[in-house]
């Protein structure tokens, strides 16, 4: 293996209360139902989609216009709350580990569907420790779409198959199988069947035989 593609939200650092409340009050805004679970639908996935899936519930037609003015009415509350994040909003454990991995000599990239890496990045200074970003801002397919994890790997200059993805979502590890890398499993993807490796912890990554053939 020659580099580690990391999906940003869920494995480096955590924003979904941020997703929630913004798409909640949104969801508010046009009398439309929304909670917990229907938002765990919207991890992976793209703003536009996310819109569509909350709108399943919508009575009424939305304009193209009006579907974009409820995504950016979404946008700017998120950004608002992830203004408060910090330094601390990413554990040493992960910090500890990503400087691990390049005294080890591998690549690092993010690959994310969120158009919003890059802030988030620079707002918990940690926008230096990854040689590459492929997020929503150059991909026009979400996950499980390989895309994003595809061009990360061409950012790096490195082939699919040298690549580990890092995901915590269902999707993510489709799209990364489908990019033809190897996967690792974490939070709620460490008990996906396909992930091709399984860890409970950041630091645990540090433990896979990476260099064995997976399952």
């Amino acid at each position: 293996m020659k580099a580690f593609i990391f999906d940003l939200d869920g494995v480096i650092v955590f924003t979904d209360k941020f997703h929630y409340q913004a798409w909640k009050t949104t969801a508010d805004s046009i009398g439309v139902y929304f909670d917990e679970t229907i938002n765990n639908r919207l991890r992976g996935v793209s703003r536009a989609e996310s819109l569509e899936i909350i709108l399943e519930r919508h009575t009424g037609i939305l304009s193209a216009d009006e579907k974009a003015n409820l995504m950016e009415e979404k946008n700017n509350i998120y950004r608002k709350l992830l203004d408060t994040m910090k330094p601390a909003d990413v554990s040493d454990e992960v910090r500890s580990v990503l400087n691990k991995l390049r005294q080890m000599g591998f690549k690092l990239a993010i690959g994310s569907s969120s158009k919003n890496t890059v802030f988030i990045l620079e707002k918990v200074q940690l926008r230096g420790a990854f040689d590459a970003i492929s997020d929503g801002n150059n991909i026009t397919r979400s996950k499980p779409d390989p895309e994003v994890f595809l061009k990360a790997a061409s950012f790096l200059g490195e082939k699919p198959q040298d690549c580990v993805v890092i995901e915590d979502a269902v999707a993510g590890i489709d799209a990364a199988k489908a990019a033809g890398m190897i996967t690792v499993g974490i939070g709620d993807a460490a008990s996906y069947k396909k992930s091709d490796y399984t860890i409970r912890s950041f630091a645990e990554l540090l433990d896979i035989e990476l260099f064995k053939e997976p399952k």
